[in-house]
């Protein structure tokens, strides 16, 4: 992954969100279940933010976010190469919660520790003001960064795109279900999503990637 060159102050904050422990050392309930290991890619030149949930464990493993199936059925969708997608003067990636959070009883992944986005999510994105189009990814990131949001279905969400990407004030955000293989069910029962979301969320990545 190429080195990105940070604004001193958000390279600054991004070293104290990799060394961050408050999710064992100050967890609200039970502390993470293994040593902790964020994953941030943060941009002081990237016009996009992908704004998901969580790493897996695959992410965990290796300290690269999307490095996995989901990563590459997300790259399909915003229709570019591994190589534009982990260009961080092109795409910052900041989930909402930093650390992989441990699985449940079933084998799925838990939720987004409640510790992080309270802790970093403000001032990470006071700090990337260039940041003109939000990937919002799953109903933790659209929560934060569409409190209308709160309430409804991650479907609802979704169909509601146009209207949320229309009238936002700032940065233009794009609601999105994860890429996870468990969503193929809910992406045949939603064509439209292939149909109409996607060739338009294309459209505005390749306007940024100055493709248009």
């Amino acid at each position: 992954m190429p080195l990105p060159d940070l604004d001193p102050r958000l390279a600054e904050l991004a070293g104290r969100i990799r060394a961050c422990r408050i999710c064992v050392e100050q967890p609200l309930g039970r502390p993470l279940p293994h040593e902790p290991r964020p994953v941030v890619t943060p941009s002081s030149t990237a016009r996009i933010l992908i704004a998901g949930q969580a790493p897996g464990t695959r992410v965990h493993a290796t300290g690269l976010p999307f490095n996995d199936a989901s990563g590459d059925r997300l790259r399909d969708w915003l229709g570019v190469t591994r190589e534009e997608f982990y260009d961080p003067a092109l795409f910052a990636i900041a989930a909402m919660g930093f650390c992989f959070p441990g699985q449940d009883a079933k084998g799925g992944d838990l939720p987004p520790r409640r510790e992080c986005a309270p802790a970093w999510r403000a001032p990470l994105m006071a700090l990337m003001p260039q940041i003109d189009l939000v990937l919002a990814i799953g109903k933790y990131a659209q929560a934060w960064h569409m409190p209308r949001s709160r309430g409804l279905s991650l479907t609802d969400t979704v169909a509601r795109w146009r209207e949320t990407f229309e009238v936002t004030e700032g940065a233009r955000i794009m609601p999105l279900p994860h890429p996870s293989w468990r969503n193929t069910a809910w992406i045949r029962r939603n064509p439209w999503f292939e149909e109409e979301l996607l060739p338009a969320l294309r459209r505005e990545i390749a306007q940024r990637l100055s493709r248009l």
